[in-house]
């Protein structure tokens, strides 16, 4: 971020999208990011939900420290991560070590009891083709379906759970299987959370179920659950809701976890694609 002598020069943020993402230029990622800035990244964020800065030069630590100006950040329980910094999720797809279930529509961590506030996630390698990300604004969602089932939809509540991770313990023998499970459904216990939430800073509705960790829709019958869940989540794969990154290296991606989902194309399989990503547990004031 540049600064003159006498003041601060702040980020400019450009609107891509008709109801989401912008693009945000002039950070200085190689120096501390100053308060004034980061307040604006994050009102840019509660406008836009889903922002891109290019050639975005920073080191692991360097990107731990930016998440960090938003609030606190978590530690993913099934994915890898750097060895000296936990907060540090390693996304490193190839022939030898294909896509985990990220190329299914989804926001992330909604198995926690407090899914979390928003995600970074910088480019590191990319193939010369495909690998690109999607989002969808769940707000533009929500309002595109009829009043009626708006108002059906207000005060249902959906059960949650890390049913994809589940088969990370599939290898194991079926004691030790067994055990794995029990102590990750203790840690993460099935929450639920409402099928329509309202954003807590901009007081948005928000479709809030997603086909990769929603199960069920609480006290409804298991084919009426069924059926409807498959009709909400087909409302992200509608393209008036989405906005498509195209990565390229040194390229960063901000997202409100809590607007959007999001669904990493594996058209690139067997390349390789390498990112970084550090995920905002809980906000901080601003």
């Amino acid at each position: 971020m540049a600064q003159t002598a006498d003041r601060l020069v702040l980020p400019h943020v450009v609107p891509y999208g008709p109801t989401f993402a912008a693009e945000v230029r002039g950070v200085d990622f190689t120096q501390p990011v100053p308060g004034e800035c980061a307040r604006t990244i994050h009102r840019a964020l509660m406008d836009y939900k889903v922002l891109f800065f290019r050639n975005v030069e920073l080191t692991p630590e360097q990107h731990v420290a930016f998440g960090r100006l938003f609030g606190e950040l978590s530690v993913h329980p099934f994915s890898a991560h750097l060895e000296h910094l936990p907060e540090m999720m390693l996304l490193d797809n190839d022939e030898d070590n294909p896509v985990f279930a990220t190329d299914v529509w989804h926001s992330d961590e909604t198995f926690r009891l407090e899914p979390p506030m928003g995600t970074i996630l910088r480019c590191i390698t990319i193939p010369e083709r495909g690998g690109d990300t999607v989002w969808a604004d769940m707000g533009a969602a929500f309002a595109g379906l009829s009043d009626q089932l708006q108002h059906f939809l207000s005060g249902l509540e959906a059960v949650h759970d890390f049913q994809v991770f589940r088969r990370k313990f599939d290898d194991l023998p079926p004691r030790e299987r067994h055990a794995k499970l029990a102590e990750m459904e203790e840690q993460l216990p099935n929450p639920t959370h409402p099928v329509v939430t309202t954003h807590p800073a901009t007081g948005q509705k928000i479709l809030f179920v997603n086909p990769q960790f929603t199960l069920r829709i609480k006290d409804m019958r298991e084919d009426e659950s069924r059926a409807l869940l498959a009709f909400l989540f087909q409302q992200a794969a509608i393209p008036e809701y989405q906005f498509r990154f195209h990565w390229e290296p040194n390229a960063m991606v901000f997202w409100d976890n809590r607007g959007t989902q999001h669904y990493a194309a594996n058209d690139y399989y067997p390349n390789r694609r390498t990112m970084q990503r550090v995920t905002i547990k809980r906000e901080r004031a601003f």
